[in-house]
């Protein structure tokens, strides 16, 4: 994807965020942030029973990099792209590469806030489902 369309998919996610909102009956709420530049995002998580995710939101402000990162996010996770195991594998740089590392690279902070609070939620949903566990495993 060149520069520019890269801005403008960014831009859509921002402006038309995907999986924004509350979730009723959310298993974990989770808020994350940046203090340095202001960037929040609360992750809602609805775990299917077994160790995955059934349903995952977000509300949020920040920048742009920020939000759009979330919602791309909860729209992997609704299309069937990012399974939770998946998810638990994902390192920053993946979330740079699929938000595109020449435009976020000097803030990889904003880039990788939604994605650290996902799967802090998941990981965190899933001690709920066997508190003997470090939150890995199926899913």
């Amino acid at each position: 994807m060149d520069r520019q369309t890269q801005i403008e998919f960014l831009d859509e996610h921002y402006r038309k965020a995907r999986g924004k909102g509350t979730l009723e009956g959310a298993d974990v709420v989770i808020p994350g942030g940046n203090p340095g530049c202001g960037d929040v995002v609360t992750i809602y998580l609805k775990g299917d029973g077994r160790g995955g995710i059934d349903t995952v939101r977000f509300e949020g402000e920040g920048c742009t990099i920020s939000q759009a990162a979330a919602s791309i996010l909860m729209e992997m996770v609704a299309e069937g792209s990012l399974d939770a195991d998946r998810l638990l594998a994902m390192d920053g740089m993946a979330m740079m590469d699929i938000l595109g590392r020449d435009l976020v690279a000097s803030r990889p902070k904003c880039a990788t806030l939604a994605l650290g609070t996902l799967k802090t939620a998941l990981r965190q949903y899933r001690r709920k489902l066997d508190p003997g566990s470090l939150g890995e495993g199926t899913g």
